[in-house]
Protein backbone atom coordinates (compact mmCIF):
# COMPACT_ATOMS: atom_id res chain seq x y z
CA UNK A 1 0.00 0.00 0.00
CA UNK A 2 1.32 3.30 -1.27
CA UNK A 3 2.36 5.98 1.69
CA UNK A 4 0.36 9.47 2.08
CA UNK A 5 2.29 11.54 -0.52
CA UNK A 6 1.92 8.93 -2.75
CA UNK A 7 5.66 7.59 -2.84
CA UNK A 8 6.38 4.00 -4.14
CA UNK A 9 7.80 1.81 -0.92
CA UNK A 10 11.09 0.43 -0.75
CA UNK A 11 12.62 -2.46 -2.57
CA UNK A 12 14.71 -4.89 -1.56
CA UNK A 13 17.09 -7.58 -2.54
CA UNK A 14 13.60 -9.95 -2.22
CA UNK A 15 11.74 -7.76 -4.68
CA UNK A 16 9.01 -6.99 -2.33
CA UNK A 17 7.57 -3.87 -0.51
CA UNK A 18 8.94 -2.39 2.86
CA UNK A 19 8.24 -0.44 5.21
CA UNK A 20 9.73 3.55 4.74
CA UNK A 21 12.22 5.09 6.75
CA UNK A 22 9.51 7.88 7.75
CA UNK A 23 7.49 5.31 8.82
CA UNK A 24 7.90 5.44 12.77
CA UNK A 25 7.61 2.75 14.70
CA UNK A 26 9.21 3.41 18.38
CA UNK A 27 7.43 1.00 19.95
CA UNK A 28 8.19 -1.96 18.08
CA UNK A 29 10.49 -3.55 15.32
CA UNK A 30 8.85 -4.47 12.00
CA UNK A 31 10.95 -7.35 10.05
CA UNK A 32 10.69 -8.23 6.38
CA UNK A 33 10.39 -11.85 4.94
CA UNK A 34 13.99 -12.62 5.29
CA UNK A 35 13.69 -12.49 9.10
CA UNK A 36 11.88 -14.94 11.67
CA UNK A 37 8.41 -14.13 12.19
CA UNK A 38 6.59 -14.58 15.65
CA UNK A 39 3.67 -13.82 17.82
CA UNK A 40 6.14 -12.30 20.29
CA UNK A 41 8.37 -10.40 17.89
CA UNK A 42 6.39 -6.93 18.55
CA UNK A 43 6.80 -7.46 22.29
CA UNK A 44 10.37 -8.48 21.85
CA UNK A 45 10.62 -5.34 20.36
CA UNK A 46 9.08 -2.68 22.70
CA UNK A 47 11.52 -4.79 25.17
CA UNK A 48 14.72 -4.32 22.95
CA UNK A 49 13.42 -1.04 22.61
CA UNK A 50 13.45 -0.05 26.19
CA UNK A 51 16.50 -1.94 26.99
CA UNK A 52 18.09 0.66 24.67
CA UNK A 53 16.69 3.46 26.13
CA UNK A 54 18.20 2.39 29.52
CA UNK A 55 21.29 1.66 28.13
CA UNK A 56 21.20 5.09 27.33
CA UNK A 57 20.93 6.63 30.52
CA UNK A 58 23.21 4.00 31.72
CA UNK A 59 25.72 5.78 29.51
CA UNK A 60 25.06 9.02 31.09
CA UNK A 61 27.57 7.61 34.34
CA UNK A 62 30.10 6.25 32.51
CA UNK A 63 32.73 8.70 33.26
CA UNK A 64 34.19 6.00 34.96
CA UNK A 65 35.20 4.40 31.84
CA UNK A 66 36.44 6.92 29.63
CA UNK A 67 36.36 4.90 26.50
CA UNK A 68 32.69 4.27 26.89
CA UNK A 69 32.31 8.32 27.50
CA UNK A 70 34.06 8.84 24.37
CA UNK A 71 32.66 11.40 22.16
CA UNK A 72 32.83 11.16 18.43
CA UNK A 73 33.78 15.46 18.64
CA UNK A 74 36.87 16.21 17.59
CA UNK A 75 39.22 16.63 20.16
CA UNK A 76 37.61 14.77 23.06
CA UNK A 77 39.91 12.16 23.09
CA UNK A 78 39.95 8.95 26.00
CA UNK A 79 43.42 9.02 27.97
CA UNK A 80 45.37 6.96 26.58
CA UNK A 81 45.86 3.48 28.49
CA UNK A 82 49.53 3.06 30.02
CA UNK A 83 49.27 -0.31 28.49
CA UNK A 84 49.91 -1.48 25.00
CA UNK A 85 46.95 -0.29 23.09
CA UNK A 86 45.61 -3.07 21.09
CA UNK A 87 42.68 -2.87 17.51
CA UNK A 88 40.15 -2.73 20.51
CA UNK A 89 40.98 0.11 21.71
CA UNK A 90 41.01 1.87 19.00
CA UNK A 91 37.49 0.36 18.04
CA UNK A 92 36.38 1.65 21.17
CA UNK A 93 37.43 4.82 20.92
CA UNK A 94 36.20 5.43 17.39
CA UNK A 95 32.69 3.93 17.83
CA UNK A 96 32.17 5.25 21.43
CA UNK A 97 32.22 2.52 23.26
CA UNK A 98 31.91 -1.47 23.59
CA UNK A 99 29.67 -3.17 21.23
CA UNK A 100 26.86 -4.06 22.74
CA UNK A 101 23.93 -3.55 21.04
CA UNK A 102 21.89 -6.05 18.23
CA UNK A 103 20.50 -4.93 15.48
CA UNK A 104 17.13 -5.38 16.06
CA UNK A 105 17.25 -3.32 19.24
CA UNK A 106 19.17 -0.34 17.11
CA UNK A 107 16.42 -0.62 14.49
CA UNK A 108 13.25 -0.19 17.88
CA UNK A 109 15.45 2.45 18.94
CA UNK A 110 15.65 4.33 15.76
CA UNK A 111 12.06 3.73 14.91
CA UNK A 112 12.02 2.10 11.86
CA UNK A 113 11.95 -1.44 10.43
CA UNK A 114 14.68 -3.65 10.57
CA UNK A 115 14.35 -3.87 6.70
CA UNK A 116 14.87 -0.38 6.04
CA UNK A 117 17.67 -0.32 8.78
CA UNK A 118 19.99 -2.83 6.60
CA UNK A 119 19.06 -0.78 3.58
CA UNK A 120 20.81 2.62 5.63
CA UNK A 121 23.63 0.09 7.12
CA UNK A 122 24.72 -1.55 3.53
CA UNK A 123 24.47 2.16 1.82
CA UNK A 124 27.07 2.72 4.80
CA UNK A 125 29.23 0.14 3.68
CA UNK A 126 28.45 -1.94 7.07
CA UNK A 127 28.35 -6.06 6.20
CA UNK A 128 25.53 -7.85 7.15
CA UNK A 129 25.23 -8.68 10.61
CA UNK A 130 22.77 -11.66 12.32
CA UNK A 131 20.02 -10.57 14.87
CA UNK A 132 22.74 -12.77 17.45
CA UNK A 133 25.66 -9.86 16.82
CA UNK A 134 26.62 -7.27 19.07
CA UNK A 135 27.00 -5.41 16.42
CA UNK A 136 26.80 -1.37 17.42
CA UNK A 137 27.60 0.59 20.95
CA UNK A 138 25.57 3.28 22.65
CA UNK A 139 27.14 5.77 21.09
CA UNK A 140 25.66 5.13 17.44
CA UNK A 141 22.14 5.39 18.45
CA UNK A 142 21.95 9.04 17.35
CA UNK A 143 23.74 9.27 14.38
CA UNK A 144 22.28 6.28 12.83
CA UNK A 145 18.51 8.27 13.60
CA UNK A 146 20.08 11.13 11.48
CA UNK A 147 18.79 9.80 7.67
CA UNK A 148 15.16 8.52 8.98
CA UNK A 149 15.00 11.91 10.81
CA UNK A 150 15.19 13.68 7.37
CA UNK A 151 13.08 11.33 5.82
CA UNK A 152 10.00 11.69 8.13
CA UNK A 153 10.68 15.51 8.27
CA UNK A 154 10.19 15.46 4.18
CA UNK A 155 13.76 17.08 3.95
CA UNK A 156 15.07 13.95 1.50
CA UNK A 157 13.41 11.49 0.03
CA UNK A 158 14.03 7.77 0.80
CA UNK A 159 15.90 7.79 -2.39
CA UNK A 160 18.32 10.66 -1.95
CA UNK A 161 18.89 9.41 1.75
CA UNK A 162 20.58 6.04 0.60
CA UNK A 163 22.03 7.83 -2.45
CA UNK A 164 23.74 10.24 -0.10
CA UNK A 165 24.60 7.39 2.76
CA UNK A 166 26.23 5.44 -0.10
CA UNK A 167 28.30 8.89 -0.66
CA UNK A 168 28.85 9.44 2.15
CA UNK A 169 30.04 5.43 2.65
CA UNK A 170 31.83 4.91 -0.12
CA UNK A 171 34.11 8.14 0.41
CA UNK A 172 35.02 7.52 3.78
CA UNK A 173 36.11 4.11 3.33
CA UNK A 174 38.90 4.96 0.36
CA UNK A 175 39.66 8.23 2.35
CA UNK A 176 40.64 6.01 5.31
CA UNK A 177 42.21 3.86 3.05
CA UNK A 178 44.03 6.67 1.74
CA UNK A 179 45.02 7.98 5.42
CA UNK A 180 46.56 4.81 6.75
CA UNK A 181 48.31 3.96 3.79
CA UNK A 182 50.04 6.92 4.05
CA UNK A 183 50.39 6.64 7.32
CA UNK A 184 52.32 3.79 7.08
CA UNK A 185 54.46 4.24 4.38
CA UNK A 186 55.35 7.42 5.93
CA UNK A 187 56.74 5.66 8.88
CA UNK A 188 58.82 2.97 6.62
CA UNK A 189 60.69 5.86 4.98
CA UNK A 190 61.12 8.03 8.09
CA UNK A 191 61.73 5.75 10.40
CA UNK A 192 63.01 2.49 8.86
CA UNK A 193 60.32 0.21 10.13
CA UNK A 194 58.88 -2.84 7.94
CA UNK A 195 55.63 -2.60 6.78
CA UNK A 196 54.50 -4.95 9.68
CA UNK A 197 55.97 -3.00 12.17
CA UNK A 198 54.63 0.39 10.87
CA UNK A 199 51.08 -1.16 11.04
CA UNK A 200 51.27 -2.46 14.92
CA UNK A 201 53.01 1.30 15.39
CA UNK A 202 50.46 2.63 14.11
CA UNK A 203 48.17 1.99 16.17
CA UNK A 204 50.02 3.84 19.32
CA UNK A 205 49.74 7.03 17.08
CA UNK A 206 46.32 6.58 15.76
CA UNK A 207 44.70 7.85 19.58
CA UNK A 208 46.58 11.38 18.69
CA UNK A 209 45.37 11.81 15.41
CA UNK A 210 41.84 10.99 15.47
CA UNK A 211 40.78 13.96 16.75
CA UNK A 212 42.93 16.45 14.34
CA UNK A 213 41.97 14.42 11.57
CA UNK A 214 38.30 14.59 12.06
CA UNK A 215 38.31 18.71 12.32
CA UNK A 216 39.85 18.80 8.84
CA UNK A 217 37.19 16.36 7.12
CA UNK A 218 34.87 18.93 8.61
CA UNK A 219 36.78 21.77 7.65
CA UNK A 220 37.43 20.45 4.14
CA UNK A 221 33.64 18.91 3.87
CA UNK A 222 32.40 22.58 4.51
CA UNK A 223 35.32 24.17 1.69
CA UNK A 224 34.29 21.72 -0.81
CA UNK A 225 30.03 21.98 -0.08
CA UNK A 226 31.05 25.53 -0.36
CA UNK A 227 32.52 25.23 -3.80
CA UNK A 228 30.20 22.89 -5.38
CA UNK A 229 27.78 24.78 -4.48
CA UNK A 230 29.08 27.26 -6.69
CA UNK A 231 29.92 25.34 -9.25
CA UNK A 232 27.32 22.74 -9.34
CA UNK A 233 24.16 25.40 -8.75
CA UNK A 234 25.35 28.98 -9.09
CA UNK A 235 27.14 29.40 -11.97
CA UNK A 236 25.77 26.07 -14.17
CA UNK A 237 23.80 28.07 -16.32
CA UNK A 238 26.44 30.54 -17.57
CA UNK A 239 28.56 27.27 -18.51
CA UNK A 240 25.42 25.89 -20.35
CA UNK A 241 25.54 29.62 -22.26
CA UNK A 242 28.86 29.38 -22.90
CA UNK A 243 28.60 26.02 -24.10
CA UNK A 244 26.43 26.83 -27.10
CA UNK A 245 29.02 28.67 -28.98
CA UNK A 246 30.02 26.25 -31.93
CA UNK A 247 27.60 24.15 -31.28
CA UNK A 248 23.90 23.65 -33.42
CA UNK A 249 22.07 21.65 -30.74
CA UNK A 250 22.16 18.27 -32.84
CA UNK A 251 25.50 16.95 -30.77
CA UNK A 252 24.87 13.92 -28.63
CA UNK A 253 25.43 15.80 -25.21
CA UNK A 254 23.51 17.85 -26.03
CA UNK A 255 20.86 17.14 -23.72
CA UNK A 256 23.10 16.79 -20.66
CA UNK A 257 22.99 19.27 -17.53
CA UNK A 258 26.24 20.48 -16.98
CA UNK A 259 29.35 22.30 -19.40
CA UNK A 260 32.55 21.26 -18.30
CA UNK A 261 35.81 21.16 -19.97
CA UNK A 262 37.26 17.34 -19.50
CA UNK A 263 40.65 16.09 -19.76
CA UNK A 264 42.88 13.06 -19.34
CA UNK A 265 46.13 12.67 -18.55
CA UNK A 266 48.07 9.36 -19.00
CA UNK A 267 51.34 7.95 -18.12
CA UNK A 268 53.59 6.94 -20.86
CA UNK A 269 55.03 3.21 -20.75
CA UNK A 270 53.33 2.97 -17.53
CA UNK A 271 52.68 -0.82 -18.05
CA UNK A 272 56.36 -2.06 -18.77
CA UNK A 273 57.69 0.17 -15.89
CA UNK A 274 55.11 -1.24 -13.40
CA UNK A 275 56.50 -4.79 -14.49
CA UNK A 276 60.46 -3.75 -13.44
CA UNK A 277 59.45 -2.46 -9.84
CA UNK A 278 58.89 -3.45 -6.48
CA UNK A 279 55.45 -3.02 -5.08
CA UNK A 280 57.50 0.07 -2.99
CA UNK A 281 59.15 1.70 -6.02
CA UNK A 282 55.74 1.68 -7.79
CA UNK A 283 53.61 2.94 -4.96
CA UNK A 284 56.13 6.18 -4.69
CA UNK A 285 55.65 6.39 -8.43
CA UNK A 286 52.19 6.49 -8.57
CA UNK A 287 51.98 8.79 -5.44
CA UNK A 288 54.42 11.32 -7.47
CA UNK A 289 51.98 10.75 -10.42
CA UNK A 290 48.84 11.62 -7.95
CA UNK A 291 50.32 14.53 -6.38
CA UNK A 292 51.84 16.29 -8.96
CA UNK A 293 48.48 16.36 -11.10
CA UNK A 294 46.38 17.38 -7.93
CA UNK A 295 48.51 20.10 -7.43
CA UNK A 296 48.14 21.29 -10.96
CA UNK A 297 44.35 20.62 -10.94
CA UNK A 298 43.71 22.53 -8.35
CA UNK A 299 45.82 25.95 -8.54
CA UNK A 300 44.48 26.06 -11.93
CA UNK A 301 41.13 26.32 -10.73
CA UNK A 302 39.93 22.61 -12.09
CA UNK A 303 38.23 19.37 -9.96
CA UNK A 304 40.07 15.98 -9.87
CA UNK A 305 37.66 13.76 -10.48
CA UNK A 306 39.48 10.32 -10.17
CA UNK A 307 42.60 8.76 -10.71
CA UNK A 308 42.99 5.24 -12.09
CA UNK A 309 46.81 3.92 -11.73
CA UNK A 310 48.21 5.69 -14.16
CA UNK A 311 45.70 8.16 -15.66
CA UNK A 312 43.55 11.10 -14.05
CA UNK A 313 40.10 12.39 -15.18
CA UNK A 314 39.89 16.23 -14.38
CA UNK A 315 37.00 19.02 -15.26
CA UNK A 316 36.98 22.79 -15.08
CA UNK A 317 34.37 25.14 -15.83
CA UNK A 318 35.91 27.08 -18.76
CA UNK A 319 37.19 25.73 -22.08
CA UNK A 320 40.70 27.62 -21.24
CA UNK A 321 40.81 26.82 -17.29
CA UNK A 322 40.79 23.29 -19.13
CA UNK A 323 43.44 24.11 -21.64
CA UNK A 324 45.98 25.66 -19.14
CA UNK A 325 45.54 22.55 -16.69
CA UNK A 326 46.36 20.42 -19.68
CA UNK A 327 49.39 22.18 -20.79
CA UNK A 328 50.91 22.73 -17.02
CA UNK A 329 50.51 18.66 -16.86
CA UNK A 330 52.29 17.82 -20.02
CA UNK A 331 54.81 20.33 -19.47
CA UNK A 332 55.55 19.14 -15.13
CA UNK A 333 55.98 15.75 -16.51
CA UNK A 334 58.10 16.74 -19.07
CA UNK A 335 60.63 18.09 -17.34
CA UNK A 336 60.13 15.14 -14.04
CA UNK A 337 62.93 13.45 -13.72
CA UNK A 338 61.66 10.51 -12.51
CA UNK A 339 58.38 10.40 -14.31
CA UNK A 340 57.72 9.40 -17.88
CA UNK A 341 56.10 11.69 -19.92
CA UNK A 342 52.30 11.76 -20.44
CA UNK A 343 49.77 11.89 -22.99
CA UNK A 344 46.63 14.91 -22.25
CA UNK A 345 43.71 15.51 -23.97
CA UNK A 346 41.09 18.06 -22.99
CA UNK A 347 37.24 18.65 -24.66
CA UNK A 348 34.85 20.94 -24.14
CA UNK A 349 31.11 19.87 -24.07
CA UNK A 350 28.81 18.89 -21.70
CA UNK A 351 28.64 15.89 -19.11
CA UNK A 352 25.87 14.20 -16.60
CA UNK A 353 27.80 14.29 -13.27
CA UNK A 354 26.85 11.16 -10.79
CA UNK A 355 27.73 9.71 -7.95
CA UNK A 356 31.17 11.62 -7.96
CA UNK A 357 31.78 10.93 -11.20
CA UNK A 358 30.89 11.99 -14.68
CA UNK A 359 29.63 10.33 -17.72
CA UNK A 360 28.66 11.38 -21.49
CA UNK A 361 29.87 11.31 -24.98
CA UNK A 362 32.67 14.09 -23.99
CA UNK A 363 34.43 12.09 -21.85
CA UNK A 364 34.95 9.41 -23.90
CA UNK A 365 35.73 11.61 -26.73
CA UNK A 366 38.72 12.96 -24.55
CA UNK A 367 39.61 9.24 -23.37
CA UNK A 368 39.66 8.69 -27.34
CA UNK A 369 42.32 11.23 -27.93
CA UNK A 370 44.19 10.81 -25.25
CA UNK A 371 44.99 7.25 -26.57
CA UNK A 372 45.66 8.88 -29.74
CA UNK A 373 48.34 11.62 -28.63
CA UNK A 374 52.17 11.43 -29.08
CA UNK A 375 53.96 11.58 -25.66
CA UNK A 376 54.27 14.90 -24.44
CA UNK A 377 51.63 16.21 -26.59
CA UNK A 378 48.25 17.85 -25.59
CA UNK A 379 45.31 17.33 -27.85
CA UNK A 380 41.46 18.98 -28.24
CA UNK A 381 38.68 18.43 -30.96
CA UNK A 382 37.86 20.98 -33.28
CA UNK A 383 34.96 22.06 -31.53
CA UNK A 384 36.99 22.61 -28.40
CA UNK A 385 39.58 24.55 -30.88
CA UNK A 386 36.55 26.95 -31.94
CA UNK A 387 36.23 27.82 -28.35
CA UNK A 388 39.78 28.61 -27.69
CA UNK A 389 40.40 30.36 -30.71
CA UNK A 390 41.83 33.70 -30.41
CA UNK A 391 42.74 33.29 -27.16
CA UNK A 392 46.89 34.37 -27.19
CA UNK A 393 47.35 32.20 -24.54
CA UNK A 394 47.23 29.31 -26.93
CA UNK A 395 48.62 27.80 -30.07
CA UNK A 396 46.72 25.19 -32.29
CA UNK A 397 47.94 23.39 -35.28
CA UNK A 398 45.08 21.06 -36.88
CA UNK A 399 46.47 17.66 -37.17
CA UNK A 400 45.44 15.11 -40.08
CA UNK A 401 41.68 13.73 -39.50
CA UNK A 402 41.72 9.97 -38.03
CA UNK A 403 39.00 7.06 -37.41
CA UNK A 404 37.62 6.95 -33.87
CA UNK A 405 36.02 4.29 -32.21
CA UNK A 406 32.77 5.14 -31.11
CA UNK A 407 32.92 8.61 -33.11
CA UNK A 408 33.89 7.92 -36.82
CA UNK A 409 36.39 10.37 -38.08
CA UNK A 410 37.46 13.31 -35.92
CA UNK A 411 39.53 16.35 -36.40
CA UNK A 412 42.35 16.22 -33.81
CA UNK A 413 44.06 19.79 -33.13
CA UNK A 414 47.18 19.67 -31.47
CA UNK A 415 47.51 22.39 -28.07
CA UNK A 416 50.38 24.33 -27.50
CA UNK A 417 51.46 26.82 -25.37
CA UNK A 418 51.12 30.33 -26.32
CA UNK A 419 52.05 33.88 -24.17
CA UNK A 420 51.45 34.42 -20.89
CA UNK A 421 52.97 32.73 -17.97
CA UNK A 422 50.14 29.61 -17.67
CA UNK A 423 49.49 28.02 -14.61
CA UNK A 424 52.17 28.70 -11.80
CA UNK A 425 53.02 26.37 -8.63
CA UNK A 426 54.51 28.21 -5.69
Amino acid sequence: MDEPNGEALWEGPEERPAERLDAAAPEAVRTDAGDADSAGEDAAGEDAAREVRAGEDAAEDASADPARAQSHRAGQRAPRPARRITSKDIEVLLLGGERTLKRREVAAAAGVSLYSARKLWRALGMPNFTDDDLAFTQAELEPLKVMPRLVREGKLTEEAAISVARAIGQMTDRMVVWQVEALVEDMISSQGMTDSEARVALLERLPDLVGPLEEMLVYSWHRQLAAGVQRLVVRAQAGLDSSEEGRDGTEDDAPLPLARAVGFADLVSYTSLSRRMNERTLAQLVQRFENRCSEIIAVGGGRLVKTIGDEVLYIAETPAAGAQIALALSKEFAEDEILPQCRVAMVWGRVLSRLGDIYGPTVNLAARLTAIAEPGQVLVDDVTAKALAGDERFVLEHREPEMVRGFGEIHPVALRHGTGPGIVLD
